[in-house]
């Protein structure tokens, strides 16, 4: 038991989400829901019982953290959809949650259940599973941004500024609780490498994000064009900075099965 069977918790998911979208889609609202949230219990069950046979969070690897992701992603979709009632949220959550459900099947990684010194902190579950949830909920912004760009729909900005402002204080809460992190592991809250120099760029990104919204509220094309500008420095602090020559030198390189 453990991640030698997750392409079947990761296609019972896949088709639970499907079926979701496609209900959605149909105006069948509560069974959409439903199913949405069947597919969150399942890859759910999956987190819960590869922790249980790590015997530890299932946080180190990029495979792990994906993992996470794609559950956030169906988490932030179902939300959205039942709060807004955007047919095609789900639709979206659904496709990128697969994409790294995917990946993980076709990368399988080699996980066991150590931790270097630096993971087996108070502050290492929180960090990233605060980042996580706030990645996911910024890629759903980042979806609604690139609708409204094509649909012009005025009341999906009224969910980009709760996704937006939902998304940045979770990832202020990540990088506080990773500065602490830091201090507990390596003496210093912030040592500036190139996973921290991108998360604060990202983070200024997305701050100025929201202050053009507040001070040019008609700027709508240039707020969902930055938006999608910050989702792809987010992307690059993720897990571009890993194939960055000082990579190796990071004190992020922890993981090794990336």
């Amino acid at each position: 038991m453990g991640w030698s069977i997750f392409p079947w918790f990761a296609t019972a998911t896949a088709l639970l989400a499907v079926v979701a979208s496609v209900l959605a889609l149909c105006n069948r609202r509560t069974s959409a829901i439903v199913a949405s949230t069947l597919s969150v219990v399942v890859l759910s069950g999956f987190v819960a019982m590869l922790w249980l046979t790590l015997e530890r969070p299932p946080m180190r690897t990029m495979g792990e953290t994906r993992l996470w992701y794609s559950l956030f992603l169906l988490v932030a979709g179902v939300a959205t959809y039942a709060r807004w009632r955007f047919k095609w949220v789900l639709s979206f959550s659904t496709l990128l949650s697969t994409v790294f459900m995917v990946i993980n099947c076709l990368r399988p990684e080699l996980h066991d259940k150590s931790l270097m010194p630096a993971l087996q902190s108070a502050w290492f579950m929180p960090h990233v599973a605060v980042y996580m949830f706030s990645y996911a909920l910024l890629g759903v912004a980042t979806l609604a941004a690139v609708f409204h760009l094509i649909k012009r729909e005025e009341r999906v900005l009224t969910a980009i500024d709760k996704l937006l402002g939902g998304g940045l204080a979770l990832f202020t809460v990540g990088m506080l609780t990773g500065a602490l992190w830091a201090k507990q592991a390596w003496g210093e809250y912030w040592s500036w490498d190139a996973k921290e120099a991108w998360a604060a760029a990202t983070w200024f990104i997305y701050l100025g994000a929201i202050h053009l919204r507040l001070l040019r509220p008609k700027s709508e094309r240039k707020f969902c064009l930055l938006l999608i500008v910050a989702f792809l420095s987010l992307q690059m602090c993720w897990y571009g900075v890993n194939y960055l020559p000082t990579a190796t030198k990071s004190v992020h390189s922890y993981n090794r099965n990336n």
